[in-house]
């Protein structure tokens, strides 16, 4: 890599596909990064690798960017580390982009370290705020730091391409622009069956259901005020008659009261619904970090001093097995 940084333009959004499908965090990424292009005063871009993906390059285009790069090629039709890692530091060391960001999800944050340590340059994970310095055009990396008891925004000062994962269901999605059409260039694909150690023999879908926290705009959630297991039988009935999922705090979750997908907060799914209901949660930082960006915050806590009303747009200070049912009550016609 060049140590001259002025060789590097342009903001870079590596647009995540699995099975001809792009992942919701891509729509946020290109959102954030059109921002962030307009603030530096570059181009918004994606990379996108797979196989026959004409389709997914036009998809990337309607939702902002101004240039697609692309991999087509039936080595890259399934996600393997070696493959990814060789064609997109080769395209990153051809074009030479200054900032490139990934989507915290587990294949982002498998490619995104290897890239890395490959191109020799550094990589702020699990972001969950990314700014412009106006000053020098930095930028700014924000994340939480030691237990997420604060949160610490780092730069890179010295080498190029600026690099962060993003957690999903932090950053505003992008909105699609019917008519726009992105310029698409084909990447070279420098790629042999023995550089790639591994091989996909079969994909195979967990078959137990999973919630879905980021895409929902209703979240009801609970932690060790509810009880029990029980007390989240009782929200997935509240969650139920508004449309919602049921979400959940890491000590409800350690204490084996409900699966970990349900876990919102720092080591769980940051969520930024419309709705966001907290029954029984006193408000730890950590489950802060993960759900205060919603729309419309309502807490029920039967301690008055819990630190969940300080995020909270309305507060019910009351015991969650009473005030829930009543709930319910009310929303049955």
């Amino acid at each position: 890599m060049s140590n001259d940084l002025n060789l590097y333009k342009n903001v870079w959004v590596f647009a995540e596909q699995r099975q001809g499908k792009l992942t919701p965090v891509v729509i946020e990424l290109l959102g954030e990064g059109k921002k962030l292009a307009k603030a530096s005063g570059c181009k918004l871009c994606a990379i996108l690798l797979g196989s026959r993906i004409d389709n997914l390059a036009r998809e990337v285009s309607s939702y902002g960017a101004e240039i697609v790069y692309r991999a087509d090629n039936s080595m890259l039709e399934n996600y393997t580390t070696d493959a990814y890692t060789q064609v997109i530091s080769d395209a990153i060391n051809q074009y030479k982009p200054e900032v490139v960001l990934f989507g915290a999800t587990n294949i982002g944050r498998d490619l995104a370290p290897r890239i890395a340590s490959r191109i020799n340059t550094g990589l702020t994970a699990d972001c969950t705020k990314l700014e412009i310095d106006p000053t020098d055009h930095k930028i700014l990396q924000t994340r939480p730091a030691f237990g997420g008891n604060i949160m610490a925004t780092i730069i890179c000062p010295n080498t190029r391409p600026q690099m962060a994962t993003v957690r999903p269901g932090v950053m505003e999605k992008a909105k699609q622009e019917g008519n726009h059409s992105a310029e698409q260039v084909d990447v070279d694909v420098n790629l042999t069956e023995q550089m790639i150690r591994t091989k996909v023999i079969e994909i195979v879908k967990l078959k137990k259901e999973m919630v879905s926290l980021t895409d929902t705009e209703i979240i009801v959630s609970g932690g060790l005020g509810l009880g029990g297991e029980k007390g989240f039988e009782m929200l997935k009935k509240l969650a139920d008659k508004l449309g919602g999922v049921v979400g959940a705090s890491r000590a409800a979750v350690d204490s084996g009261w409900i699966d970990h997908s349900h876990q919102v907060g720092q080591t769980g799914t940051t969520v930024k619904p419309k709705l966001y209901i907290a029954c029984g949660i006193s408000g730890a930082i950590q489950h802060l970090a993960g759900m205060q960006s919603s729309d419309y915050i309502i807490a029920i806590n039967k301690n008055a001093a819990a630190p969940i009303f300080d995020v909270a747009d309305m507060g019910i200070v009351g015991d969650v097995n009473e005030v829930v049912p009543m709930l319910i009550d009310a929303l049955t016609v």
